[in-house]
């Protein structure tokens, strides 16, 4: 048994930057890899990412070593992160503290040996020190290597699907630190060299290695059939050697070693070999394989001017705390080779003490010949893992990833717009599957954040949540032959007639008289002259449709004089006829049957949620309606522009239908360009949208997309937005667990051009304030008639449940 202490035997003389100088003489570039999600790549993302590898490599010089890194700790999800403040949010840190998950750490390590000749004896000391001195004869060396190195990592970066990040010189001294530790916490170890096992602290460990020719099957590939996933009508890729990196799910490195070779000197001596095992007249079965292999990769080598011999070590170190376990594991990533047709090898005694030495990179050059199978860089580049655990932003709405059910933030709205340019949403589900309830989460967590909500709501579907927030809403419901207290014209001062007012109000007049989007300059100007007119000669200061009508219809015979206007550009009659309707005894005259502005009440509201379900099937009223609660918007809600805000259109399928809804929703996705807003809209089916330029103009406006599971399919919702193959891949992947312990549902989510599959999971307080309908959602509405507290409702019912 050997004892090794890192304080007297430190591999790292010196660190310049990202640079580190080893006590071996090795220098070595450090960088940090940021990979893409898992389950977010599809079959030609992986050939991208493997074609960038090698592009960025094959021109590093002769004898550089390259070694990627992949370290996997289980680890406990630190909710300390999400937000605290309020009943749901209190709920949710609760529920997913301390939950297990995988963390993911590559790293992407250049090397420049000491020993460029790369031909080590078989048992190499690494911690034996070389002259200090000598780095200062390799300055030249060093600097042209680094620039090499430059040329590759950006490369590799302008890619845009990995990018490499130097390390800072706390993060190469930590990462050495833990390895060498035996990723202990909380106390400093020794390293015990052990015949049986590695012995560091409380963690064994033990090591499986692909070290030669033999060791691989007829093929490797840079992906493979997810079998998870993939069903009768598509197939899910994942990376070739996925299935020892996450999902693996325990402690352990992946680590990969490459050595850029001579490829003439290779050639020849390749060449060399074949000519010996042809002349061997006795061949054994190990000498025919042998042969075979070595005829491949010549044939690859004349066949590819770009190829690149090198030579290629890949290990896995994994650890746990007991014996037993460990052979668990051994036994769990020797299956996963055999699925990848690649028979492992199990080094033992001194053997493994020299992999697991020389996978710190530092000491990555010290491997032998035997240790080692010669292949073409292509083939090496498809053992690469090119993908880690969703990835969190820095803020944003709280889903779960598909790996661990861990949250995941997501940021949807993208102020600084690096991946959406609009950040109107969409969410397309058939009934049943959950709209209602992920737009509830969605909203929830921006009202948190402090964005105004406007919620047009058919269904009752807010008003559970709403209540937790009790001086903060408000919920405004039409009843049949009601108004809902807002009146355009209102005004408090004449400091209210501001030309935007002007143009708001022309805007809400024009649309009542049906003039359609594509109004004239000309009529613009005419009505908002009648509209300064009526307000300086009005004869009364109520101000509102009704005065406004009887001051035309008084003037009548000389506005247009009086005005110096074109009959063309206003017709009083059209006026008079039009606005009958809603005036007076007129049909609809309800509507506007109110002498004072009540939207003042919601001013200070920062969510409003108006209740429609009455007025659902007349599209007059529902047009009528949409313009009060636009001008309501546009005169309080947003008066503000620095301040965020949402609209959500939910269940609109049997409005849309109707053109004059369709174009007043179309004027709020051209509206909110100039807010700092968004619009939502829920749909069953996107076939509920009319095939129109109307609707394509929407579309092409919402960037952000939610699809829930569709069992009908979803060819529609990838034709009409442009889906890619993956894209769809990923929807049909789509799986609900709405049994045991943890009930989730999933869905796609699209963010600009990036997309992926999410989970939405979550604690029974914020499941019960979501519930919309049925009998539960019954029971917490009875027991908030008596209480009057939602909180105390919710709370109240999950007891007795």
């Amino acid at each position: 048994m050997k004892t090794i202490n890192l304080s007297d035997y430190h591999p790292i003389l010196d660190t310049q930057g990202h640079v580190v100088f080893a006590s071996n003489g090795n220098v070595v570039l450090c960088y940090r890899v940021d990979l893409p999600e898992i389950y977010s790549q599809s079959e030609a993302d992986f050939e991208d990412i493997h074609g960038s590898w090698f592009q960025a490599f094959k021109s590093l010089p002769t004898s550089t070593v390259i070694q990627k890194q992949d370290i996997y700790q289980k680890g406990q999800f630190e909710a300390d992160r999400l937000p605290n403040r309020t009943f749901l949010q209190r709920a949710t840190r609760k529920y997913y503290k301390d939950r297990g998950y995988l963390k993911h750490q590559s790293y992407l390590y250049f090397i420049l040996p000491h020993n460029k000749a790369l031909n080590n004896s078989k048992f190499t000391n690494p911690l034996r020190k070389v002259e200090k001195r000598i780095h200062k004869e390799l300055n030249q060396n060093v600097s042209e290597f680094i620039a090499s190195v430059n040329d590759a990592v950006s490369y590799v970066n302008n890619s845009r699907k990995v990018s490499l990040t130097p390390l800072k010189k706390h993060e190469i001294l930590g990462m050495t630190n833990n390895y060498f530790n035996g990723f202990n916490e909380g106390f400093d170890t020794d390293i015990q060299l052990k015949k049986s096992q590695i012995e560091i602290g409380d963690n064994l460990f033990d090591v499986l290695a692909v070290n030669s020719e033999l060791c691989f099957g007829d093929m490797v590939q840079s992906s493979k059939t997810n079998d998870k996933f993939t069903s009768d009508d598509f197939v899910f890729h994942q990376g070739f050697i996925d299935g020892l990196g996450l999902n693996l799910n325990e402690n352990h490195i992946v680590n990969q070693i490459i050595y850029l070779d001579d490829k003439h000197k290779w050639r020849k001596l390749l060449e060399k070999k074949i000519e010996e095992l042809n002349k061997s007249s006795n061949f054994g079965t190990q000498n025919k394989v042998v042969l075979k292999k070595i005829e491949d990769i010549i044939s690859k080598i004349y066949e590819d001017d770009s190829s690149r011999i090198i030579r290629g070590h890949l290990n896995i170190i994994f650890w746990c705390r007991e014996a037993d376990q460990l052979s668990n594991i051994a036994s769990k990533i020797k299956t996963e080779f055999k699925e990848l047709d690649i028979v492992p090898y199990y080094p033992k005694g001194e053997e493994r003490k020299n992999y697991f030495l020389n996978s710190y990179p530092c000491f990555a050059s010290n491997f032998s010949n035997e240790d080692l199978y010669v292949t073409d860089l292509k083939h090496a580049l498809c053992l690469f893992i090119n993908n880690t655990n969703y990835l969190s932003d820095v803020t944003g709405v709280i889903f779960n990833d598909r790996q661990h059910n861990i949250p995941v933030l997501k940021d949807v709205w993208d102020a600084e717009k690096k991946r959406i340019k609009a950040r109107n949403f969409a969410i397309f589900a058939p009934t049943g599957e959950g709209k209602s309830f992920l737009a509830n989460n969605i909203l929830r967590q921006y009202f948190e954040a402090d964005v105004r909500l406007v919620i047009i709501d058919l269904g009752g579907s807010y008003s559970k949540f709403a209540k937790l927030y009790p001086d903060d809403h408000m919920i405004l419901r039409y009843e049949q032959g009601k108004n809902l207290g807002i009146n355009p014209f209102y005004i408090t001062s004449k400091e209210d007639l501001t030309p935007e007012r002007f143009q708001d109000l022309g805007v809400f007049l024009l649309e009542l008289l049906a003039e359609g989007n594509q109004v004239s300059k000309a009529k613009e100007v005419a009505i908002k002259k009648v509209l300064r007119y009526y307000y300086q000669n009005g004869v009364d200061d109520t101000h509102s449709l009704a005065s406004m009508y009887q001051f035309v219809d008084n003037k009548k015979d000389t506005l247009i004089e009086e005005l110096k206007i074109h009959e063309e550009h206003f017709s009083v009659y059209n006026f008079l006829h039009i606005l009958s309707e809603y005036v007076d005894d007129g049909l609809y005259s309800f509507l506007f049957n109110v002498s004072e502005d009540q939207s003042y009440k919601i001013e200070d509201k920062r969510m409003i949620v108006f209740e429609l379900d009455e007025v659902k099937d007349n599209k007059e009223i529902l047009s009528v309606m949409l313009k009060l609660i636009k001008s309501a918007i546009q005169r309080t809600i947003w008066r503000n522009r620095s301040e965020r805000g949402i609209i959500l259109f939910d269940e609109f399928a049997k409005q849309l239908k109707f053109e004059n809804v369709l174009e007043s929703v179309e004027f709020y996705y051209q509206a909110i360009r100039k807010q700092n807003g968004a619009i939502g809209i829920i749909l069953q089916s996107i076939n509920q949208l009319p095939d129109n330029s109307t609707s394509a103009s929407i579309l092409e406006n919402t960037q952000v997309i939610y699809s829930l599971r569709n069992e009908k399919g979803y060819e529609e919702l990838q034709k009409r937005l442009n889906l890619s193959s993956h894209d769809l891949n990923q929807l049909k992947s789509i799986r609900n667990n709405l049994t045991g312990a943890r009930k989730y549902t999933e869905m796609f989510i699209k963010i600009g051009k990036e997309s992926n599959i999410f989970r939405l999971e979550v604690p029974k307080e914020v499941y019960a304030a979501y519930l919309t309908d049925g009998k539960e959602s019954e029971a917490i509405m009875a027991i908030y008639e008596k209480t009057g507290n939602m909180e105390q409702a919710i709370n109240e019912f999950i007891n007795k449940n």
